[in-house]
């Protein structure tokens, strides 16, 4: 039989919550440890979307990226999504900076390897920016189309600052922080989510190129990969990435 609790611990091994960020709310956020669970959904988000899903699917977890409470709830409405797993008895585990920032599996990690990186290490200077380098020098617009492939973007958004590219600093999601981490790293380009103006300012000043992928399509790359590692240690539970699930966003 397997619990909530045995999916949490497990997950702890490979990207611990202790190592969270302060600011963060990550783990058991909905349920019980002890409910024993056959079907689970894993999902970047929960969203009312997801828990018609999962209630369809036969669900009694729900395994997500971002967590289900960040901020502290003052009132729990029959349309909120919390009163909603709870009304179906859907248990919720978040793992959210910690599995950003693990170096054994996490979101950096299947981005990296998703856009060909080698060598994926962390910076010995910034545990939230992750390193690598492409197999050989490769011309930035090449390797802008490997990223827009793999990651099955409909569109990317990068500053041509360089010819030519080989070492790569990213961070996923709303990351465009710690662009100036990858300038002190000397990277050739920065990989995110998300970045703000000033920051992509002191990217072209620096020489160093920018992607910008998108939240979303930055983070989505690690449920596949969460869904099978779950499925290879637990044979009595069926785990699903969840289909409705996306930002909506469309471009045009």
């Amino acid at each position: 039989m397997t619990t909530v609790k045995d999916i949490y611990e497990f997950i702890d091994s490979f990207a611990p919550f202790e190592t969270a960020e302060s600011f963060d709310n990550t783990g058991i956020l909905v349920g019980n440890s002890h409910t024993e669970i056959t079907k689970a959904m894993v999902s970047l988000d929960i969203t009312s979307e997801v828990i018609e899903e999962a209630v369809k699917f036969g669900s009694q977890l729900i395994v997500s990226h971002h967590p289900v409470i960040f901020n502290p709830v003052k009132r729990v409405m029959s349309d909120s999504v919390v009163y909603k797993l709870i009304e179906n008895g859907i248990s919720a585990i978040c793992a959210h900076t910690n599995l950003d920032k693990s170096p054994v599996f996490g979101v950096n990690t299947e981005l990296a390897k998703a856009i060909t990186l080698k060598n994926i290490r962390v910076s010995q200077n910034n545990d939230i920016l992750f390193l690598g380098e492409t197999e050989d020098i490769i011309n930035i617009d090449k390797f802008a189309n490997i990223v827009k492939r793999n990651l099955d973007c409909q569109s990317i958004a990068y500053t041509a600052v360089r010819k030519n590219i080989q070492k790569v600093g990213l961070c996923s999601g709303a990351g465009g922080s710690e662009v100036f981490s990858a300038i002190g790293e000397h990277c050739d380009a920065f990989v995110t989510g998300e970045i703000k103006h000033h920051e992509i300012i002191a990217a072209n000043e620096s020489g160093m190129s920018v992607f910008v992928l998108g939240h979303y399509k930055s983070e989505d790359v690690v449920i596949e990969p969460l869904r099978k590692k779950l499925s290879e240690r637990f044979f009595d539970v069926e785990f699903k990435k969840s289909q409705s699930f996306n930002d909506k966003i469309v471009f045009n």
